[in-house]
């Protein structure tokens, strides 16, 4: 009886912390759009928007899902993380990241696998490019 009982307060804590904290089943993304500009050579730009994100690491994660495909559709393995600022207004966030892209791993520590990172996205349910 009292590990029910211990067991019913463990569950009730769970579910009332991840409602309060914006559970898996609160997260409605929007994903609007994604420009891509190439800077030179191997710099890319990427100009993603969004809706219903839940804060800045939502839209930076769907700028590194563009990052990667982009990366995959011009032939390269790998992309390196250069910058992204991010922006609200209104309820529309903006994520403007920069990336270089290469055919081996870059030197640095931002470093993406351009493979499991489009597969990541996928099971994320993030787009890409």
């Amino acid at each position: 009886m009292r590990a029910a009982v211990i067991a019913s307060l463990l569950l009730a804590g769970c579910t009332a912390s991840q409602s309060a904290i914006g559970g898996a089943g609160d997260f409605r993304p929007d994903y609007q759009g994604v420009e891509t500009r190439l800077l030179d050579g191997d710099l890319v730009n990427f100009r993603v928007r969004m809706s219903g994100a839940r804060g800045p690491s939502d839209v930076t994660k769907y700028a590194e899902c563009a990052a990667a495909q982009y990366a995959l559709i011009r032939g390269y393995g790998f992309a390196r993380h250069i910058r992204t600022t991010v922006e609200e207004d209104f309820g529309i966030w903006v994520a403007d990241a920069v990336y270089t892209i290469s055919p081996a791993l870059p030197r640095g520590l931002r470093t993406i696998d351009a493979e499991v990172t489009v597969a990541d996205c996928g099971v994320s349910e993030i787009p890409t490019v």
